[in-house]
């Protein structure tokens, strides 16, 4: 009360005009009341001073004790005072909103964003914010309803087309959350995070998926005769993941050889998931007789993605080989550096490889580039190395061997339901000790989704 009468009675204009007669003495009152009067003037001035802010400067201000003070209670009451002045402050209502949100005042949330849609419908950051509420609260089809029509008027918005995709993956509504991710490529082709997002689950936007392939692989001079690599394969999506099985043939030097195998992709959580393979095969001469993989793989921030794992193989003798890699998503583009490490008789063999793919479209559309040093495990065209005689002069349990290769891909997808792809592939290998042969290889593929 004391301070409201200060308020009321010692107005700026007259703290102004007297505030240096005071000081120079030439108001003549008592020692005490001078220093009184003095105080209460510059006191005014102070609070006079505070209630001409703006609502912008007290938005800024609540901004700042939100986000450098982590004061959140100060942040609200800054912001309803910034609303006094302009009640109808579209983005300070937002905000309010969102503290609102980040202190689990779920109800008080609605009622600030619902007041913004009905004066400013289809505004897009309310509808965003209202969004997430839903989405952060176990509310995934009410989420769906509030950012609707929000999209309906902004149709090119990162982020309700983000938040959309994830509120049907999390519904499990893969097939529509994979084409709300086609439609936010087309307006954002460079958004690293939809382009993770939209690899992650292609495979997840049909239940049935069935394969074809075909490998073509020429040497220079090392054989006389080329090989012939085959598969079909058929996939589904199970409760835990996808799985597929799939038949892979083999003809080298006239020599038949077929290997069953089958892999699976358990979903563990968002951020992590599994690749499990094993595969069994009667002629140990073409394919190994036994085989492995396991790998741990990870979502991380930033659209950065890393697995580790091992893949084993039963030649003459039992190989284990680990492997890890790191992954980035960057604009168009995604890079991957993978390894291969073998050990053996003491000794520790390498492989490495960088893999790029640039996107032309959806997940399915891209160009590949992939160049390398050593064998890798998971080409079926390494398993095994024969010589003339069709006895098995080496595997990929022999350290000394060493190879340098680079192959070009393009993978194209008709329909989201067709994909057709075509690689071409060139390989220096050393099969003997000091002598070294090229080797070419030539594939196509064809996968049909349903």
């Amino acid at each position: 009360m004391f301070i409201q009468l200060i308020k009321s009675t010692l107005k700026a204009p007259f703290v102004i005009y007297h505030l240096p007669n005071l000081v120079a003495g030439k108001i003549k009152f008592y020692p005490t009341y001078n220093l009184l009067l003095l105080f209460f003037l510059v006191i005014s001035a102070s609070l006079n001073a505070q209630d001409t802010l703006s609502s912008d400067e007290l938005f800024i201000n609540a901004r700042t004790a939100a986000f450098d003070e982590d004061d959140y209670p100060k942040a609200i009451r800054i912001t309803k005072q910034a609303l006094e002045i302009s009640p109808d402050y579209s983005d300070i209502r937002i905000f309010l909103g969102r503290l609102y949100t980040w202190t689990d005042e779920v109800e008080l949330a609605r009622k600030e964003f619902d007041r913004v849609i009905e004066t400013d419908p289809g505004y897009e950051d309310a509808h965003l914010a209202y969004g997430y509420l839903e989405y952060w609260n176990d509310n995934p089809k009410k989420a769906l309803v509030v950012i609707e029509p929000g999209i309906e008027k902004n149709p090119d918005s990162k982020g309700l087309l983000m938040l959309k995709a994830k509120i049907q993956n999390n519904l499990e509504e893969f097939a529509e959350a994979n084409k709300t991710l086609e439609e936010l490529l087309v307006f954002h082709p460079k958004d690293s995070e939809a382009r993770a997002f939209s690899q992650k689950i292609k495979d997840l936007s049909s239940k049935n998926q069935i394969g074809v392939d075909y490998d073509f692989v020429y040497f220079d001079e090392r054989f006389s005769d080329p090989w012939h690599l085959a598969s079909v394969s058929y996939g589904r999506q199970t409760p835990i993941g996808s799985v597929t099985g799939r038949l892979n043939y083999a003809n080298r030097f006239t020599t038949n050889g077929v290997q069953f195998e089958v892999d699976a992709y358990p979903r563990i959580s968002d951020t992590f998931y599994a690749y499990v393979s094993g595969g069994i095969s009667e002629n140990g001469g073409i394919f190994p007789r036994y085989r492995a993989g396991f790998s741990l793989y990870a979502n991380l921030p930033k659209s950065f993605e890393a697995d580790l794992g091992f893949r084993f193989l039963s030649f003459s003798r039992s190989t284990w080989i680990y492997t890890a890699s790191i992954g980035k998503y960057y604009s168009n583009y995604w890079f991957n550096l993978r390894t291969y490490l073998t050990p053996s008789n003491n000794s520790l063999s390498k492989s490495i490889s960088l893999s790029v793919r640039y996107y032309l479209a959806g997940a399915d559309d891209y160009l590949s580039l992939r160049i390398g040093t050593g064998l890798s495990p998971d080409r079926p065209e390494n398993y095994i190395l024969l010589d003339k005689n069709n006895n098995v002069i080496g595997s990929l349990d022999q350290e000394d061997l060493k190879s340098s290769n680079i192959s070009l891909g393009y993978r194209k997808s008709i329909k989201q339901t067709n994909i057709l792809s075509i690689d071409v592939g060139a390989e220096n290998q050393e099969y003997a000790l000091d002598k070294k042969g090229y080797q070419f290889t030539i594939g196509a593929g064809f996968t049909k989704r349903f």
